[in-house]
């Protein structure tokens, strides 16, 4: 299979830049840079995140979208390509379940690849189950996994749910092409 570009989007806190940190074999390529409005942390990333990752021997190009609606330019030039995305939102913040809906609409309209539903901060007391926001945002519970992105086991075990549903699109799609035969 050799390369597939995966996407981390969402939400500003969501934990997008976090998560590639914790998975990258490379430095990440960061374009963060001094929040101007109160974000609640104090940068943010004003162009793209970039990593690398080796999965079951397919090379994982993975990259992080902004999260403000001001750079949203960046999410349909990020996706150009991309085999499926991956939507982070904070599970304490349900707040930003809609941005975070909004985000999955837009990606979901222009580009028909698989993605997944990644609810962060799972290690945090109070926070909504990967199940719960999965209804929110009306979709099926396999449809949603909880991740901590600080924790290596459990990014990775994210990207593996996702990389598993790609792969399984990807398999659909060449069976399809199976079944084309002359008109």
């Amino acid at each position: 299979m050799g390369t597939l570009k995966l996407v981390v989007a969402g939400p500003v806190g969501a934990g997008k830049t976090t998560f590639i940190g914790t998975l990258s074999e490379i430095p990440v390529v960061e374009t963060e840079a001094l929040a101007t409005e109160d974000l609640g942390k104090p940068t943010t990333t004003v162009g793209l995140d970039f990593g690398l990752l080796t999965l079951d021997g397919v090379t994982l190009h993975l990259y992080g979208t902004p999260g403000q609606d001001r750079f949203d330019f960046m999410w349909e030039i990020l996706m150009q390509g991309a085999a499926g995305f991956l939507l982070l939102v904070a599970g304490d913040r349900p707040g930003d379940f809609p941005k975070a809906r909004a985000i999955m609409d837009f990606l979901t309209s222009r580009f028909p690849v698989p993605y997944l539903l990644g609810v962060t901060r799972q290690d945090l007391p109070r926070v909504w189950a990967p199940e719960e926001v999965a209804f929110y945002f009306g979709l099926a519970p396999e449809e949603a996994v909880g991740v901590v992105a600080t924790d290596p086991r459990s990014a990775r075990s994210a990207l593996a749910a996702l990389f598993r549903r790609v792969v399984g699109g990807l398999e659909r799609r060449v069976r399809g092409y199976d079944q084309i035969g002359p008109d």
